[in-house]
């Protein structure tokens, strides 16, 4: 099968596993380009085992979008118990399709489908490693807070008056569209896989609150991670992320800076039931970014640093991550 025609078939089962499940408005409220401004920022899990699960999956621009994202990762790991071992270098450049449809009250659901092409460099050889990685979707639930009412305060319309905070609850699922192959599990960066083979569960709860000028999103996810059909089973992972955002806007463009910090814990690797050694970990980030509205039109970026970081035993090393995106409000 060409590589167009897989593009054609995931494309296809993206569509349709979007257009499967009811979704709902999550407006907080209308900025003077007309789009809406969601107060959360989501988590999405890609199919590498150290790719940050706080990568997020939501835009501060658009309830509704469809787009395209590129994320940069560059890993540095250690090919042996020896301060002088021989160090593998690895980059790894994720390509997704990602959406978020809302169409009915408070339910909405977000989506995305990631191509991956992976490179590792040890001793002078090369190694690449690239397909479409493993394609998830959450199915959300948004519980708004409103303003309570006094007794001095008279409202003919009915109407309440929404405070600023919110809550989500998630509940999604992650499918083996990825390809694993068992020969890399003997890697020293277990996450040198385009695909983890199993199927996960995601769940979902994330806090925001959302001003006139400066909002506040946080969010907490646990992915219970399945066992393949080579009985590997990469560890559940618990992931956190809290960013702060300000809108500055001219008569056409809309501009959000934002600082964060996200964090991933990671537990033991496990196959035919055994625990792997030093295959568990956890990173903290530090990020900053910019997203930039005209119009329809979404434009973004982000930059993560580690702040600190324990990866399978001290042996992988996160350097940094880039993502930019475009999207379109629909």
């Amino acid at each position: 099968m060409s590589v167009f025609q897989n593009i054609k078939l995931y494309g296809t089962f993206l569509l349709l596993f979007i257009s499967s499940i009811s979704v709902a408005n999550t407006t907080l409220h209308k900025d003077f380009t007309g789009l809406d401004i969601p107060e959360k920022i989501f988590c999405d899990i890609c199919s590498c085992a150290t790719s940050s699960g706080s990568t997020g999956f939501g835009t501060l621009s658009n309830a509704n979008f469809f787009g395209v994202r590129y994320m940069y990762q560059n890993f540095e790991s250690r090919n042996g118990i020896f301060e002088n071992s021989p160090l593998s270098e690895e980059k790894f450049n994720t390509f997704q399709l990602w959406a978020q449809i809302s169409v009915y009250k408070n339910f909405y659901v977000t989506a995305n489908l990631p191509y991956q092409d992976l490179n590792k460099t040890l001793n002078g050889v090369s190694e690449n490693l690239s397909g479409f990685g493993d394609a998830s979707a959450i199915g959300w639930y948004k519980h708004v807070f409103y303003k309570k009412e006094t007794e001095e305060t008279i409202d003919f319309s009915g109407e309440k008056t929404p405070s600023g905070h919110s809550l989500q609850f998630g509940l999604g699922v992650k499918v083996p569209t990825g390809k694993f192959e068992q020969e890399l599990t003997d890697s020293v960066n277990p996450g040198f896989q385009v695909g983890t083979g199993s199927v996960d569960g995601i769940f979902s709860l994330g806090h925001n609150y959302a001003g006139d000028k400066l909002g506040v999103n946080t969010l907490l996810s646990y992915y219970a991670k399945g066992e393949n059909k080579n009985e590997y089973q990469f560890g559940d992972q618990f992931s956190y992320s809290s960013r702060v955002f300000t809108v500055m806007s001219t008569q056409t463009i809309n501009f959000m800076p934002f600082v964060g910090v996200s964090g991933d814990v990671y537990s033991e690797i496990k196959q035919y039931g055994e625990t792997i050694a030093n295959s568990n970990g956890n990173i903290v980030n530090g990020s900053l970014g910019l997203e930039v509205v005209y119009k329809k039109f979404i434009f973004g970026s982000n930059y993560t640093l580690p702040v600190y970081q324990d990866l399978f035993g001290g042996n992988v090393n996160s350097k940094q991550r880039v993502s930019v995106y475009f999207n379109i409000a629909i």
